[in-house]
């Protein structure tokens, strides 16, 4: 596909998806028209989106690491994780219910939220150039969501679509990396009271910090490092639960707490219509 060909196409596949985000109808899949499994493409798509949403006032405050799961990597065919771009305009307070209509197909996991206190601008980070950099870590609900009908995605789509960025709620209690062994955390997701989800740390990359120094070092490498104060969420500890209107969900990480957040329900439940 030619230079111009290639950029008519990307601008096509962000207009799609922010189409689909202002009418809350899902779209269909954009890899039909960016070129057949290329994600340099689809990340230009994003950072398009990203460009578009920064003119808006948007605030960003992070980034949060998809494809953590060897499973799902597979079910992908890809062998890499993917990143997305948080906004402040994502976070949701712990108490606060998510408004029906809000998100368009959400999805609940529970994961390890890092908090930087330090910039990583190094090339090739290690771990202690990680553990000084980073202030806290947190438990974290992400409500993944796709811009995409179906949730029929590929690599492609998925990083086109800000790596099915929705929202994220952090708990509040912030723990040093010191008093923690993340890769040993245990994890426990509850859907109205009821276990949808179990994992560990290990689950994450082998560790949510082996995540952390992958996208650490693919950020520095694009000239875009992770800086102090950005929001890290570093992957899902365990599968995905969907979420509908009247769902409250809790995670309990061990050594992290818990988080929770419920969705409103709708005006119509309860009352017989």
């Amino acid at each position: 596909m030619s230079a111009p060909g290639a950029a008519d196409a990307v601008a096509e596949a962000a207009a799609v998806l922010a189409e689909a985000a202002r009418t809350g109808t899902p779209c269909p899949p954009v890899r039909s028209l960016l070129p057949a499994s290329d994600i340099e493409a689809a990340y230009a798509v994003q950072r398009l989106r990203v460009e578009h949403a920064l003119a808006e006032g948007r605030r960003p405050v992070g980034r949060k690491i998809g494809l953590t799961s060897p499973a799902v990597q597979r079910q992908l065919g890809v062998g890499q994780p993917d990143f997305g771009v948080l906004f402040a305009d994502m976070a949701v307070p712990e108490g606060r219910p998510i408004a029906p209509g809000r998100l368009l197909q959400p999805k609940v996991e529970a994961e390890v939220a890092l908090v930087l206190g330090a910039d990583l601008p190094h090339r090739e980070p290690t771990v202690a150039d990680l553990l000084r950099a980073t202030a806290f870590a947190l438990p974290a609900l992400e409500i993944v969501d796709s811009r995409i009908a179906g949730w029929d995605i590929t690599i492609v789509d998925t990083v086109a679509d800000n790596a099915s960025c929705g929202l994220f709620v952090l708990g509040g209690t912030p723990v040093p990396l010191d008093r923690v062994d993340l890769r040993a955390v245990r994890m426990t997701l509850t859907k109205n009271g009821r276990t949808v989800s179990r994992g560990t740390g290990a689950d994450c990359l082998g560790s949510p910090l082996t995540a952390a120094l992958w996208l650490a070092s693919t950020l520095s490498a694009l000239g875009d490092p992770l800086r102090a104060g950005d929001i890290v969420l570093t992957g899902a500890l365990g599968p995905m639960a969907v979420a509908v209107e009247g769902d409250e969900f809790t995670a309990r990480i061990d050594g992290l707490g818990m988080v929770t957040t419920a969705f409103t329900p709708s005006a119509t439940e309860g009352t017989g219509a």
